[in-house]
């Protein structure tokens, strides 16, 4: 369940909201994980806007835009790697309605180890997770959970 920050000065994106559903549905689409609201409900962006002054490259520059994915561990292969930060890369050029913004867009893709991200007050390991989803995807079918 991908958590996605992204930060860029004040007023680069028209329409943060959007925006925000945007990334959300790509990163969740990309992993391929079950459409399922155990996903919808927990795969969030957060539109972190920086006062003028607050961001800059060496030059001076502050047109720059960081996003960071926080995904489990293996989530991702190469594959989709790929397709990620094309795709998300491209959001936010559109977002911001400046076709040279990905020259300026930097995207990390996090791993948070085995274990290392809680949700309902409870460190998740990926196994765990993925007996969360069997089980609520069995529910959504009336049926009982797989182990």
């Amino acid at each position: 369940m991908p958590m996605i920050d992204v930060y860029a000065t004040t007023g680069t994106f028209a329409d943060k909201h959007q925006l925000a559903i945007d990334l959300a549905s790509t990163v969740m689409r990309v992993e391929q994980v079950p459409d399922i609201p155990m996903f919808r409900k927990n795969t969030a962006a957060f539109i972190h806007e920086l006062p003028e002054g607050d961001l800059s490259n060496v030059d001076g520059d502050s047109r720059d835009v960081r996003v960071q994915v926080l995904t489990n561990a293996g989530a991702l292969d190469r594959d989709k790697q790929l397709v990620l930060v094309e795709q998300l890369t491209a959001l936010i050029a559109t977002a911001a309605a400046d076709p040279t913004l990905p020259e300026r867009t930097w995207v990390l893709l996090t791993e948070a180890p085995d274990g290392g991200w809680g949700l309902n007050g409870h460190a998740n390991t990926n196994n765990e997770l993925i007996e969360a989803a069997r089980a609520q995807i069995a529910s959504l079918q009336g049926q009982p959970p797989q182990g």
